[in-house]
């Protein structure tokens, strides 16, 4: 039963930060855009976007914080997801010219917390793939 608990917190840091971020980009979506070297009205709205994408990113972290053991499609979904946002930002951060320091800056962050997240979620499935009893695995409808 530990172990279900430990996988909860390993999805429920990442589920957290995440959230919290939507939140704050939709809160105050002002206050990120110039990191973006966005601006006005459309760097605000563009802002709240990401914060409306974050939040429907989350369902499957949702899902599988609830039950980890049995809900492992779910954290499927969720590595696969951390992997994509890691592998996209790096690929953004590396097409930025060095001009860009806010930008890239942004995108570092997003890249350290998408690596610590990602590796978060690995150690949740780990935790449920190698002490979670048969019975905990299988899916509820």
């Amino acid at each position: 039963m530990l172990h279900l608990w430990l996988a909860r917190l390993c999805v429920g840091v990442v589920f957290f930060f995440n959230v919290q971020c939507a939140l704050a980009f939709l809160a105050a979506p002002g206050s990120y855009a110039p990191a973006f070297e966005l601006e006005g009205e459309v760097g605000a709205a563009v802002m709240c976007a990401l914060g409306v994408l974050f939040l429907m990113w989350n369902v499957p972290y949702a899902v599988a914080l609830w039950q980890p053991g049995r809900n492992r499609l779910s954290l499927w979904e969720a590595i696969l997801m951390q992997t994509i946002g890691l592998v996209g930002e790096t690929g953004i951060y590396f097409s930025l010219a060095k001009n860009h320091a806010l930008a890239r800056a942004a995108i570092e962050r997003f890249i350290a917390f998408d690596g610590a997240g990602l590796l978060l979620l690995l150690a949740a499935m780990l935790l449920v793939s190698v002490w979670s009893p048969s019975s905990e695995r299988k899916p509820q409808l």
